[in-house]
């Protein structure tokens, strides 16, 4: 089977990337309506000081959870930003994988795109740290479970986009050079 050109590997790579892309928009569309609803049914909920909720098997009292509100809400606004920056790595990788397809990989596009995918990698590990710290503020007796480390993989991977970037650069410089030869 080819790498790349219609019926490829890459055209099967561009299908999983595009129903990952659905799927991100669906739980980005369920995260933003999480919030919202938080958000408009904290009125009618702050009045009420009685009764118990379950939360993570254990009966928490409900107005508890109205002091963590402003955690909650940050929490969600937090997975929400890493979900569209997700999105945003997912629809950049798509729009690579679509020149892969056509046969035509070496466009500056390309570079920038990978350019893009790198840097929006960056956010996504620091976006990472911020859902651990908004969580371990929210949820203070899970506070030493929680790993801070640095991931050397991820920033390797970060690493090689752009190094990739870098090699479609030169390659689209190779192409524009071949035409002008011809």
């Amino acid at each position: 089977m080819r790498t790349i050109g219609p019926g490829s590997v890459a055209s099967l790579l561009k299908i999983a990337l595009d129903v990952a892309y659905a799927v991100l928009w669906v739980a980005v569309i369920g995260v933003s309506l999480a919030l919202v609803s938080l958000l408009l049914s904290l009125p009618f909920i702050s009045g009420t000081t009685h009764g118990s909720i379950m939360i993570d098997s254990r009966p928490e009292n409900i107005s508890g959870l109205i002091r963590r509100w402003p955690a909650v809400a940050a929490f969600l606004l937090t997975v929400d930003l890493y979900v569209l920056v997700l999105g945003f790595i997912v629809n950049r990788l798509r729009r690579v994988f679509e020149t892969l397809i056509m046969g035509d990989p070496f466009r500056p596009a390309n570079v920038r795109r990978l350019r893009t995918v790198a840097i929006a990698l960056i956010a996504l590990d620091v976006a990472g740290y911020l859902v651990r710290l908004t969580l371990a503020w929210m949820i203070p007796e899970v506070h030493e479970r929680i790993t801070y480390g640095v991931s050397l993989s991820g920033w390797f991977a970060i690493l090689a986009v752009f190094v990739l970037a870098e090699v479609f650069r030169e390659g689209a410089r190779l192409r524009g050079d071949a035409e002008l030869t011809i």
